[in-house]
């Protein structure tokens, strides 16, 4: 495994058992509307490193484990932190715009920057079998992206469980874009995917407001 994404799940690690451990350091870097908009934006990236508890942890985190190295192996590490980070920033930046009327949202989890994980290197391997739980049948990667944008717009709208899908569908579609910047031949070896979940992101921003948010 690489070192960058262990040193990346060491720092997940730590700060997690210490927001785990402290109530007051979890409240002070957890992401939550009213301080953002008050300007304590350091939040929007602080609580990328926190979670609730060691499943919501270890999920995220083997989830890294799974896809970070497909992503570092081809891209490198500088553009592999490169997604991490940006996806990070991407979900947090659209879970505020999402949530901005709703002062008291918070959440954690690095679910944004791992969502963006995911998506680079469906894009870069959009055959690889992956499984959609519930649904315990392997299933093409590209499926699988569009599956799981689709998800997060439906949960996102509906607060389906208590579940960041905000955090999740921006951090996705940061993954995909800059991947595609990173390595445009996607776009030409892998031309139909490409359009499809681009359409999906572009119905997205253009017609999500009419979409019914529950409060």
């Amino acid at each position: 495994m690489s070192q960058i994404i262990i040193i990346l799940i060491v720092a997940n690690v730590l700060v997690s058992i210490k927001g785990f451990n402290d109530a007051v350091f979890f409240d002070r870097y957890k992401f939550q509307i009213q301080k953002i908009l008050g300007g304590e934006k350091t939040r929007m990236l602080s609580s990328g490193f926190l979670h609730v508890d060691w499943l919501h942890l270890g999920f995220n985190m083997y989830a890294l484990y799974l896809f970070g190295k497909v992503v570092n192996s081809n891209l490198g590490t500088v553009n592999f932190l490169l997604i991490y980070f940006a996806s990070l920033l991407s979900g947090s930046m659209y879970s505020l715009y999402q949530h901005k009327q709703t002062l008291y949202y918070s959440a954690v989890g690095a679910s944004g920057a791992v969502s963006g994980i995911i998506f680079s290197s469906i894009m870069l391997y959009p055959d690889m079998e992956l499984i959609m739980l519930p649904i315990p049948v392997p299933i093409p990667g590209y499926i699988f992206g569009v599956g799981y944008l689709l998800y997060s717009i439906y949960g996102m709208k509906n607060q389906v469980g208590n579940i960041g899908h905000s955090a999740h569908l921006g951090g996705a579609i940061g993954g995909y874009l800059i991947t595609l910047v990173l390595r445009p031949s996607v776009i030409t070896n892998h031309t139909i995917m490409v359009g499809i979940m681009a359409l999906i992101i572009l119905g997205l921003f253009f017609f999500g407001d009419k979409l019914k948010l529950n409060k």
